[in-house]
């Protein structure tokens, strides 16, 4: 295999002169081969989004190949649900394993025999002490552990324990297989640690044939090996593991592959523990793992976020040996960036107020040219109907306006969008005085957005013809978490979620599919959302349009 001098697109970083150097002196015969091991214990999150390209990525760029692999080791906490979650979101993102989806339980015959090697050599023993006990004779960082009084057990005591277990002998807790090591090492991890314990419950693949299971860091390293994994990616967490990981795959005397540990992904405003992502599911504070507001890539997906965009995000992060955190802001650029190229425009009224032009013909319509995509002229134009009665964003009409907005007033005249100049006349209010409908006049001479003597108008608003608007929910996400750095599920954010009902849509989205996405000019990205009904469409939105005017009102101006 020929490495290329550059990695497309990008710039080199260390894991890639790793495996350029492996290549050099054909380590492993000129192959890569990575795998990509979650825990079929919860949903994917954008953590891993960053480990699937940077895994899938390192495969293809050097023509090896990836492997999806099941880590199902703990039967008590792992489902179905999650391993078809789990290959949905991984192919959405883009990965491809072709025919080689593993499972840790495809094993686990293998590792069971390995095991009783160890304890052959002298290097595994059976301990009865509890988990509690096990913990207490740990020892310090400054002080050794303390050997358990099992600990010298002879050979044939420790096979015929180990045998028993395996039988379902003992209950669960009752005993362990742990590796003989070194209870003086500083790494705490190499401190006679737990091969194996027991468990009695249903395995989600094997059923009841086993009541004992490996624990992550026994299994993770054999796996890599009987699956000829040349680079084994993992995030920082695990360096201090690779000595034990070392130390497993070298007293068995088996094929070795190299471990390589690089910094995990982190957001501000968001929480990656899927323990807690399971507990904001189960406690009903989320609709469920797909919930647009959740990490997770069901949940971005839902919300609207584009595969390529999180590609491009992820390839821009880059990999390192320090972990960091990186701004949200980060992300919704590369969302916008994409969806920018794709997306539709079209005219959506959120929070509606009627606008009646007084001097257009009562009952004419005419059809305005509107553009689909500036960014993409394939996208072509469409048809908006026009009217005498429309509607209009509430936040575009002030009947006392601030100084230096420039939307509709008394006696101002402004574009509407692919329509015409119009200039308010007067208003309509309730009996407490709000304002419920906006009276103009229209230049027809101003068809299109432009008028024949030169005059400029300071702003542009968009609208939907009254008499065509389609009906629809819109759902605004702000961020799950108030805090940037959040500490735990007390930093959620109460206004994560606001639903607006009542909204008018122009007439194109009276038919909508699940998942499509759109540019509400003026008002952001959105996305079908699965919920749509025939005739009653909801959209999420995706991320808000970059405002110009954030800046200036938190410097305490108004926006125009």
């Amino acid at each position: 295999m020929t490495a290329p001098s550059a990695p497309p697109g990008g710039s080199s970083n260390f894991i890639r002169d790793i495996i350029l150097d492996d290549l050099k002196t054909n380590k492993y015969q000129g192959r890569v081969h990575t795998r990509f091991p979650p825990e079929p214990n919860g949903y994917l999150h954008i953590g891993h989004a960053k480990s699937i390209c940077l895994n899938y990525g390192i495969a293809q760029e050097f023509g090896g190949k990836m492997n999806l692999r099941f880590d199902d080791t703990n039967p008590e906490k792992e489902e179905t649900e999650y391993v078809d979650s789990i290959m949905r979101d991984a192919r959405w993102l883009g990965a491809d394993w072709e025919d080689r989806c593993f499972y840790a339980s495809d094993y686990f015959d293998q590792l069971y025999e390995w095991a009783v090697e160890l304890i052959k050599k002298g290097k595994a023993y059976v301990c009865d002490l509890s988990a509690e006990e096990v913990r207490a004779t740990r020892g310090t960082p400054t002080e050794p552990g303390t050997p358990s009084p099992y600990r010298d057990r002879t050979v044939e005591e420790n096979l015929d324990l180990f045998a028993r277990m395996k039988a379902g002998e003992f209950p669960d807790g009752a005993r362990t297989l742990r590796a003989r090591i070194d209870m003086a090492s500083p790494n705490f991890n190499l401190r006679d640690p737990i091969m194996y314990r027991i468990v009695h419950a249903d395995h989600h693949r094997t059923g009841g044939k086993w009541c004992i299971y490996p624990m992550y860091d026994y299994a993770h390293g054999q796996c890599d090996s009987i699956e000829g994994i040349t680079h084994s990616i993992c995030t920082l967490e695990f360096e201090d593991h690779r000595p034990l990981y070392d130390w497993y795959i070298e007293a068995i005397g088996i094929y070795h592959p190299q471990q390589i540990e690089f910094d995990r992904l982190n957001l501000t405003y968001t929480l990656l523990s899927k323990r807690k992502l399971l507990q904001l599911v189960n406690d009903g504070k989320v609709r469920g793992w797909d919930d647009p507001r959740m990490p997770t890539l069901s949940g971005i997906r839902r919300r609207g976020y584009t595969p390529e965009a999180m590609r491009a995000f992820c390839a821009s992060i880059g990999v390192s040996k320090t972990n960091g955190i990186i701004d949200l802001g980060r992300l919704e650029y590369f969302v916008r960036e994409d969806l920018n190229k794709r997306a539709l425009r079209v005219m959506a009224v959120l929070r509606p107020l009627r606008l009646v032009i007084d001097n257009y013909p009562e009952g004419q319509t005419e059809e305005m040219d509107a553009v689909n995509n500036p960014e993409d002229p394939s996208a072509g134009t469409r048809k908006v109907p026009f009217s005498k009665v429309l509607y209009i964003e509430q936040d575009d009409f002030r009947e006392n306006p601030p100084k230096d907005y420039f939307r509709l007033s008394p006696g101002r005249e402004v574009r509407l969008r692919y329509g015409f100049f119009v200039k308010c006349t007067g208003v309509v209010k309730d009996a407490s005085g709000n304002v419920t409908e906006v009276h103009c006049t229209y230049d027809p001479a101003t068809r299109g957005g432009n008028a024949p003597d030169g005059r400029k108008v300071k702003a542009t608003i968009h609208w939907v013809s009254a008499a065509h608007a389609v009906g629809g929910e819109v759902r605004l996400y702000e961020t799950l978490f108030a805090r940037e750095e959040p500490a735990d599920l007390a930093d959620l954010n109460p206004n994560s979620l606001e639903v607006v009902t009542g909204c008018k849509l122009e007439p194109s989205l009276a038919t909508v599919t699940p998942g499509a996405g759109y540019q509400f000019e003026r008002l952001g990205y959105f996305c079908v959302d699965p919920d749509t009904k025939p005739g009653a469409p909801v959209f999420n939105r995706t991320v808000a349009l970059k405002d110009t005017w954030a800046k200036i009102e938190k410097r305490g101006a108004r926006p125009k």
